[in-house]
């Protein structure tokens, strides 16, 4: 079934409301393309676990709540020596609910440990992670947590597994609406290196803060099994994440400093690539600064379905809206680039689609809010074109009039710093409304895993 066809049914729900649009960015820089060659096979895995499973925790508990996140991150911001935490990984969380793929989110835990598998982009000497309850209505209550290197599967590299601390306690209490950063678990990690996450839920948690297409396995198994390395308890598998949404590191003596925030829906998420390949364009473009020698964080804000004019239970608060909230707490992030609009296209023109029709003005209006944001906070702000949907459930003559019509204004207005052109990058040359066949997942508006790759290969990795 098409991905779009179940998303159509999914917003049924009511919308939540257009946030009011900022004034208009001026225009700064003249856009510029930053196109390259593109590729057919997808990028290699680079770099294996550290030998160094020296882990220690050190640190105090950072309980965050609503919009506030970063004013409470306080003095554990900075190691020994003033070093700065950056990000290495992070996912957009989501309202828990019944989406396209089926997942644990509406039941929520009770005495079960839960198993979760994240690539960071760069390495570091000491790692933290964050728990969010965003959506809870509920304080949740995690008995316990612990953390290993990567095996196969559920299963952990022997010998790796330990204890995650919270303000140096087993147990910790995430606020309803609210974030909790762990202590720092010093542990050498290299750029691409998994890690393994096992939290158990000893309390009913209620309905689960999530990510809805994480398109890798995460595990469940009854008790507590934190430290269970074999993994062979953990039969029950899903493809979505829960409540952990950042990971961050300090310490290393190589990698840039200046991480790269991708934003946008299921196109950033990776919807339809090959799940546990880590095979989305962030990770491939993360893929593409290690194997140069110069790591660089890459942290994958899309969620699928997402629009950035309205929001919807099912698929996340609107772009404009999440933006904050999402994006602007990273630590050490220079740039953002935004690759959004395709589902405000598509899905107001479905014929019997609750979505309101959605005019380029609109769009333009979001863009600019969103661009307003990230210049607030110092941020580079980077646009991509959006890519050719011809032949894809929702796609219409009228809805392409409004794909061009934004992508020209993303091409020639001089909003945004510089232009990334995926819709000339992944145009068949015989038909450009659509994707080149060897790009096309199938449904004809997500990339395959080579698409995917095509699209990291398109950016100029040194204008970001």
């Amino acid at each position: 079934m098409s991905a779009l066809v179940a998303a159509a049914a999914l917003l049924t729900v009511p919308l939540l409301p257009l946030p009011a649009a900022h004034a208009d960015a001026p225009a700064t820089t003249a856009a510029a393309t930053a196109v390259g060659p593109t590729a057919t096979g997808p990028a290699g895995n680079i770099g294996t676990a550290a030998n160094d499973d020296t882990t220690t925790n050190v640190g105090t508990v950072s309980t965050t709540s609503g919009r506030s996140r970063e004013a409470a991150r306080g003095g554990d911001d900075a190691g020994r020596g003033g070093e700065k935490w950056r990000g290495t990984w992070a996912t957009s969380v989501q309202p828990p609910g019944r989406t396209l793929l089926p997942n644990w989110s509406q039941e929520g835990f009770e005495q079960q440990s839960l198993r979760q598998v994240v690539r960071v982009s760069i390495g570091g000497t000491a790692v933290r992670f964050k728990l969010s309850n965003r959506y809870g209505s509920t304080p949740l209550r995690v008995a316990g947590a612990a953390v290993g290197r990567t095996a196969e599967g559920a299963a952990v590299r022997e010998g790796t597994s330990r204890t995650l601390a919270f303000g140096e306690e087993k147990a910790v209490t995430v606020p309803a609406g609210g974030d909790v950063f762990s202590d720092a678990l010093r542990i050498r990690v290299k750029p691409l290196e998994s890690l393994t996450l096992t939290l158990y839920l000893a309390e009913p948690t209620g309905p689960a803060t999530y990510h809805m297409s994480a398109l890798t396995t995460s595990y469940r198994a009854a008790g507590d099994l934190r430290f269970d390395e074999s993994g062979e308890a953990f039969t029950d598998t899903s493809v979505s994440w829960y409540y952990v949404a950042d990971v961050e590191v300090r310490g290393g003596p190589t990698g840039r400093r200046n991480g790269v925030v991708a934003f946008g829906d299921s196109i950033t998420d990776g919807f339809a690539s090959t799940v546990d390949a880590d095979n989305r364009y962030p990770d491939e473009l993360a893929e593409r600064y290690a194997r140069e020698g110069r790591p660089r964080g890459v942290l994958n804000h899309g969620i699928s379905g997402n629009m950035i004019t309205f929001g919807t239970p099912g698929t996340g608060e609107s772009g404009v809206d999440r933006f904050r909230k999402d994006v602007l707490p990273e630590s050490g992030v220079s740039t953002v680039v935004v690759l959004e609009g395709i589902n405000d296209v598509g899905l107001s023109e479905l014929p019997g689609s609750p979505v309101p029709d959605v005019s380029v003005e609109q769009l333009v209006a979001a863009h600019r809010d969103v661009i307003g944001q990230a210049r607030a906070k110092g941020l580079k702000v980077i646009g991509a074109t959006l890519t050719p949907f011809k032949g894809a459930v929702y796609f219409s003559e009228r809805g392409e009039a409004k794909r061009d019509a934004l992508n020209e204004w993303i091409r020639t207005s001089g909003a945004y710093d510089r232009v990334i052109d995926l819709d000339r990058a992944l145009a068949d040359p015989a038909d450009p409304d659509r994707l080149v066949p060897a790009y096309d997942s199938g449904d004809h508006l997500h990339p395959s895993d080579a698409g995917y790759h095509a699209i990291a290969e398109a950016i100029d990795v040194d204008s970001l």
